[in-house]
């Protein structure tokens, strides 16, 4: 709209300097109809899609619009002379600047000869040329700037689509990552608790408050999820998870050493640790496995690594899971890796490292003080 208010602008100049010059009836006439063609061209060429017109195009209404500009001064002399402007304009916006600038140029020349030519002094020369070329590089500019408006507008509304589909992502991510290993727990108990209450129904009592145990937990992590970022502990996911495989009848060894982490690479490594148990308890038919977690100078390193694939296919089926496809995106987001795959021994060993001091965007910070905060309500 401004852009368009500058054309009228100029336009309307036009029009009063040839009312004020007493002209007949018949010449103010042609004025109107001159400056009414102008004008739609010049809406044409001010658009963001003339940018996009072939050259052939853009060439053939800069033509018309260059006749249009000149031909009136044998009738109106400098009274048509802010006409000059708009056309200057529209060199600028539609032609290559190899080209646009000398004919800028030349337009200015011509805005000196005419004014020379109709006998006026050199302060209304320089007048009159420097405001028709001062009207072209406002044209000009008041375009490029509806464009980069739009174009802020529309990376604006790109961004906010980006915004919903990470947000649909984490949500995704962390329901599978902290809900996977809670069900697939809730399912053995629950399988075990079957076979025991017939025969030791003092045992399935104690199966059944754990499943209650993790029934809860499951349902804070679902209430935690659309909050954000939830704090755990690789420590006690590591005393749970060997709790867990012991119910399976899996024997675990854990060997963590790791002290207190910063608390994004303590999450991030524990939900890679439930991870790794629930593919076991998934997909393996493991009989031992081993959890370690050291320190190495800057880099934490989990490895989980257990015997139940001799024999076994990878699952590939469309159901099989994303986790390890998650947990990738959680650790390279600070700047860890993870590695999985079967060993020369018949062992499956999932490796995942991450830095001491990790790469924290400022929404996991946030997400952080909020699991804190969530942690410190639940305590109470």
């Amino acid at each position: 709209m401004i852009t368009v208010a500058t054309v009228v602008y100029y336009a309307a100049i036009v029009v009063l300097n040839v009312l004020w010059s007493k002209a007949e009836s018949g010449e103010v006439l042609v004025c109107v109809a001159c400056v009414a063609v102008l004008f739609v061209v010049q809406l044409l060429h001010v658009s963001p899609r003339a940018r996009r017109w072939p050259m052939r195009r853009r060439c053939a209404t800069l033509t018309v619009q260059a006749v249009l500009t000149y031909l009136p001064f044998l009738l109106f002399g400098v009274n048509w002379g802010t006409m000059a402007g708009p056309l200057a304009g529209s060199l600028l916006l539609l032609l290559p600047g190899r080209f646009a600038w000398p004919l800028y140029g030349l337009i200015a020349g011509s805005m000196v000869a005419v004014t020379v030519s109709s006998g006026l002094d050199w302060v209304m020369v320089s007048y009159m040329t420097a405001g028709s070329m001062m009207a072209g590089l406002i044209i000009y500019g008041m375009a490029r700037l509806s464009d980069l408006i739009a174009e802020v507008h529309a990376s604006r509304a790109e961004m906010a689509r980006m915004a919903v589909t990470e947000e649909r992502l984490r949500f995704a991510r962390d329901l599978h990552d902290l809900l996977g290993y809670s069900l697939s727990a809730i399912t053995l108990k629950s399988e075990l608790t079957y076979r025991l209450v017939a025969t030791r129904p003092d045992r399935a009592r104690e199966e059944i408050a754990s499943v209650l145990e993790v029934s809860r937990q499951a349902l804070a992590d679902v209430r935690l999820v659309a909050s954000g970022y939830r704090d755990m502990s690789l420590e006690a996911e590591a005393e749970s998870a060997a709790a867990i495989l012991a119910a399976a009848d899996i024997r675990a060894e854990t060997a963590v050493s790791c002290g207190r982490l910063h608390p994004v690479t303590d999450t991030v490594l524990a939900t890679a640790l439930r991870e790794g148990v629930t593919n076991i308890l998934r997909h393996s038919k493991a009989q031992t496995c081993l959890i370690s977690v050291s320190v190495e100078e800057e880099t934490v390193r989990l490895r989980l690594v257990n015997d139940g694939v001799a024999g076994q296919r990878p699952d590939r089926s469309s159901h099989s899971g994303s986790g390890l496809g998650n947990l990738r995106t959680r650790l390279t987001s600070i700047g860890g890796r993870v590695d999985a795959g079967v060993r020369g021994d018949d062992r499956f060993e999932l490796v995942a490292e991450a830095p001491v001091h990790p790469a924290v965007t400022e929404k996991q910070q946030q997400g952080s003080t909020l699991g804190a905060a969530d942690t410190a309500r639940s305590a109470a």
